[in-house]
């Protein structure tokens, strides 16, 4: 009885070390996976942030223009905004081709403000700043999502028609 109770105390032990070094293995997977450096630049999902290079650029290259969007705004100057999410880089160089920089863009949600209302599987997100209004990211329910880029589309044509009358009916 004494050998039967040693073995599964020793199975036991085994069963523990295995299931602790799998742990350990996934938790440093799931780090690495989404650990930034200290170099990367963290924008938000339709967001801006601004990047100054130490000298004039010639030509910009975008890893993926899918997740991030690139603007020159002065010859050191870059302007990047969040397009979906991801990780992408961005390269920087002279008028000889040498690299100026070579950026990875980390583009992530901005969770602070954000709610979430799941009906089921589906996704519907606010904004919440006090108030809730509704907001579109990418995964949220289809039809939510249509029917909230339709009214945003709209309200743009409105302020686009407006800012084209105002002249003419500002005498």
């Amino acid at each position: 009885m004494l050998a039967c109770n040693d073995r599964i105390s020793k199975f036991s032990g085994v069963v523990r070390a295995c299931a602790a070094a799998t742990i350990t293995v996934l938790a440093a997977v799931t780090f690495q996976a989404s650990h930034a450096e200290a170099n990367d630049l963290i924008v938000r999902y339709d967001q801006s942030q601004i990047l100054r290079l130490p000298r004039p650029i010639s030509e910009l290259i975008i890893g993926n223009p899918s997740i991030a969007d690139v603007a020159i705004q002065g010859p050191d100057l870059l302007v990047i905004t969040g397009k979906t999410f991801g990780v992408t880089n961005v390269i920087a160089l002279d008028t000889d081709r040498n690299v100026i920089q070579d950026q990875r863009v980390i583009v992530q949600r901005d969770e602070q403000r954000l709610v979430n209302m799941y009906k089921g599987a589906m996704r519907q997100s606010y904004t919440c700043s006090p108030n809730c209004q509704p907001t579109i990211t990418i995964g949220d329910d289809p039809t939510y999502f249509e029917l909230i880029s339709k009214h945003s589309s709209t309200k743009t044509k409105f302020s686009e028609t407006g800012a084209e009358a105002t002249p003419d009916n500002g005498q």
